[in-house]
């Protein structure tokens, strides 16, 4: 029933580790068609199938078995339930007889995730298990999408029942609303035509929604500038004029000012992080707000908004786009361009002229990739430079933890890219600290002779944590500096990875040249500038127009 039904929803990847609660399972797909990844950690698994469901649009799919098993996906589900990311997970459970009395390897996974997951289920009667299967597929992937669970006791996999399957499953209570309100959306367009200092501020719900497009044809039709949240990055061109990069704690200072002096901001699947507002009760005090989300819950839920829309941000934004003209918004403009020739990106540290700065590297990897590169970081300030330095083109090219910023997330998703978009470089962004989290998937990429270069932002510590003991704990650098890392060349070469190292601009530059030409999984290790901190920085709890720029600290 499973394998059958995964076919009929279209699966064609599965990631997962087995165990003895799934062995039914794992027996029956010995002989299926279907293509299963053999990673090396059930959170792998999960962060895997995140990477390859954001790149094609579809469900993740990922098996695991009972107790730790189950429990080793928590953290990737939260990841996906943060970012909106659909997945379907299948973990086998303990039999029915012994559920509830702490049998070897049980975890109540369904009522630890009931939190993090859109929804899920414990399945107690075979014959309920097709429409589980079909309403678990739907729910992941309509309206706000995210992660659905389905818990298994090992028994009923071996029971039998008719099979009838219909994807068109209808479920009560549960109508996404797609279409925006006609009145909402006239109110929006008379505030679009009043505006003189408007911006577009997008984000991850542009991507999932296909709403990238549009929303460049609004943008270029009505004159008005584009500020993507880290989520968002790739919803718009990145090296489009209209782009002033991305806001927030460590966003541009364009895009900080421009949120601060607007006058209007059209908010199209974004969800108003505390990263992006920074100090709530100063954030665009001088503006209206028009809030565009598919889930209800989210518009309000941290600003006060004056026109909320509820529906599907491409087709809102379509029917805007049906009725805006260009505005008056240049002088608007010549403001935006006084900013940003006055605060330019940094390019790193100017006394660190014999240290290789990661500034630059990320800048060297952007040039030399190809537009359509997919790129996956993990969390810290390599995350941080590649948001700021690396341009984004295209969506579904940038693949990052936004809300739950876990580190481990980068490797795997990349190798989830990898197997999503198998004519596209696949480049995956660490820190020696996030790699060493999920390191153990050099042998999963080596085995399966993944083509896929991993750029290694080595600087010996826990470099944001370090960064914010330097500006806030007087530099008493607790547990943060990573003394006994191993020599990473030696570790991807004992998996069977090429590697290659570079402490120079010369050597950076020949470096990524090198790996970009090799077939099949190789790893940078860049030697860094390990004092090299992430500006511009907005301090925590400040207005977002309060910004640190590197030498006024």
């Amino acid at each position: 029933m499973i394998l059958k039904a995964l076919e009929i929803e279209g699966v064609d990847q599965i990631f997962g580790f087995p165990g003895g609660a799934v062995l039914p399972l794992y027996n029956q797909l010995y002989d299926s068609p279907l293509k299963h990844l053999l990673v090396r950690h059930e959170q792998a698994a999960v962060h895997a199938a995140d990477g390859y469901a954001r790149v094609t649009g579809k469900p993740g799919v990922v098996f695991a078995t009972s107790g730790p098993g189950a429990t080793n996906l928590v953290t990737g589900i939260a990841n996906a339930y943060m970012d909106s990311v659909p997945l379907v997970l299948i973990t086998g459970q303990v039999a029915s007889p012994f559920i509830g009395t702490d049998a070897f390897q049980e975890a109540d996974i369904t009522g630890i995730t009931l939190p993090i997951t859109k929804h899920n289920y414990l399945v107690k009667n075979v014959e309920e298990l097709p429409s589980i299967l079909s309403e678990a597929f739907f729910i992941a992937s309509t309206g706000r999408r995210g992660p659905v669970l389905i818990d298994i006791p090992k028994d009923l996999f071996d029971h039998e029942a008719p099979f009838n399957y219909d994807q068109k499953c209808h479920i009560a209570g549960y109508n996404p609303t797609y279409s925006g309100h006609a009145g909402q959306i006239n109110r929006a367009v008379k505030a679009i035509r009043d505006a003189r200092r408007p911006v577009i501020f997008g984000g991850g719900g542009l991507i999932r929604a296909g709403a990238d497009q549009v929303l460049r044809e609004l943008a270029e039709t009505a004159r008005i500038p584009v500020i993507l949240s880290l989520m968002g990055l790739g919803a718009f061109p990145g090296d489009n004029s209209l782009f002033l990069g991305m806001p927030g704690m460590h966003g541009s200072v364009t895009a900080n000012y421009a949120l601060t002096e607007t006058d209007l901001i059209i908010a199209a699947g974004v969800r108003f992080d505390d990263r992006v507002t920074g100090k709530l009760e100063n954030f665009a005090e001088k503006a209206k707000i028009i809030h565009i989300d598919i889930d209800p819950a989210e518009i309000g839920k941290n600003v006060i908004i004056d026109i909320p829309i509820v529906g599907d941000v491409r087709l809102v934004l379509e029917d805007l786009l049906c009725k805006l003209k260009p505005g008056n918004t240049e002088k608007w403009f010549k403001q935006i361009e006084s900013w940003q020739e006055k605060y330019p990106m940094p390019a790193g540290s100017k006394g660190a002229s014999s240290s290789l700065l990661p500034q630059f590297v990320i800048r060297e990897l952007s040039r030399l990739s190809e537009p359509d590169t997919i790129v996956a970081t993990d969390v810290g300030q390599h995350q941080m430079w590649t948001a700021q330095h690396f341009i984004i083109r295209a969506p579904k090219r940038f693949l990052t933890s936004g809300g739950l910023g876990t580190m481990g997330y980068g490797f795997p998703a990349a190798i989830g890219a990898r197997l999503a978009a198998p004519e596209q470089r696949v480049l995956c962004i660490t820190g020696d600290g996030s790699f060493q989290m999920n390191i153990q998937e050099l042998a999963t990429v080596v085995n399966n002779n993944l083509d896929l270069t991993i750029a290694l932002i080595n600087n010996g510590s826990l470099g944001m944590v370090r960064q914010w003991q330097e500006f806030f704990y007087e530099k008493r650098y607790s547990h943060t500096l990573l003394v006994g890392s191993p020599d990473f060349i030696k570790v991807a070469e004992a998996y069977g990875a090429r590697a290659l190292r570079a402490s120079t601009e010369v050597e950076a530059t020949q470096a990524i040249e090198e790996a970009f030409r090799i077939k099949g999984p190789v790893l940078i290790d860049f030697v860094v500038n390990p004092e090299e901190n992430v500006y511009p920085m907005v301090a925590p709890n400040h207005p977002i127009n309060q910004i640190i720029t590197g030498g006024d600290f």
